[in-house]
């Protein structure tokens, strides 16, 4: 591995969501992953944005047209009551023809994009075991928070100074325990390379409805989630180019520590591991 390119000035600003779902087990301890409503993976991405104001202004423009336009006069999640794609862009939630606008303009946004993967099937089988060894619970913001480590490592050293938004989980923005995940990862740069990483580091959390950023980041991840759960391909096709990192951590059929895949080792779904559950 080559020697990671040192600061290269200004801000960076990097934009956080996950998709999928943590649950493992059922109250009776079973394992319930792949069940209807349960997911098969679970990944954590951030889109580092170079103009965030500029996707902003790009999305709220779509989202504005596609209100006014009669074709969408009825459909219940652009009425500004269902609080959906009136509000903000939400993979999920949109129309087939709002996610193929919002498709079509991704590109346009250059946004670069990592993604770090868990498989629910082997993290049920780790935390069933660190249980019985030790007694010790696997909790959903451990995992979450080792996936932002994972993400940030080699992130935060070329700029002079970083902006980080988690899309707010649940009711709290757990503040503390994000800043001490990015300053983690940087630590961990730091003794792999002893090349500073203590760049000044903003922790944000926020809603895609405040954020542009968190509205493209969600639209990668659906993508990237419809391949490895549905074995859909052509959304992360039609935004490949954005896709700079995919680190799939529990496919060890090559590497103790995963695959991973990037420009010179492209991700398609003949190489992809099948996903269990």
């Amino acid at each position: 591995m080559t020697n990671p390119t040192t600061n290269t000035g200004g801000s960076r600003h990097f934009f956080v969501d996950e998709a999928g779902d943590l649950t493992l087990f059922d109250r009776r301890g079973r394992i319930i992953v792949g069940q209807p409503g349960v997911s098969k993976v679970f990944m954590v991405g951030v889109a580092m944005m170079p103009d965030p104001d500029e996707a902003e202004r790009a999305l709220r423009v779509l989202r504005a047209a596609s209100l006014a336009d009669p074709y969408f006069k009825g459909v219940p999640s652009m009425q500004a009551s269902a609080r959906k794609t009136a509000l903000c862009f939400h993979a999920k939630d949109d129309t087939a023809e709002i996610r193929r606008e919002v498709f079509r303009a991704l590109p346009e946004l250059n946004a670069r994009v990592q993604v770090a993967i868990r498989r629910k099937s082997e993290l049920a089988s780790v935390a069933r075991f660190t249980w019985k060894k030790w007694g010790q619970k696997t909790t959903a913001n451990d995992l979450y928070d080792d996936l932002v480590k994972r993400l940030f490592k080699n992130l935060l050293h070329k700029s002079e100074e970083n902006h980080v938004t988690f899309a707010r989980r649940g009711k709290s923005d757990r503040h503390d325990a994000l800043e001490s995940a990015i300053a983690k990862a940087q630590a961990n740069f730091e003794k792999q390379w002893g090349i500073p990483s203590d760049r000044p580091t903003r922790v944000l959390s926020s809603t895609p409805s405040e954020s542009a950023g968190l509205q493209v980041i969600d639209y990668y991840l659906w993508a990237l989630q419809r391949m490895y759960e549905k074995g859909q391909d052509r959304f992360f096709e039609s935004v490949r180019p954005a896709y700079r990192l995919i680190m799939d951590l529990d496919d060890d059929r090559n590497r103790p520590y995963g695959e991973w895949y990037s420009d010179k080792n492209p991700l398609t779904p003949q190489k992809m591991m099948p996903v269990a559950g």
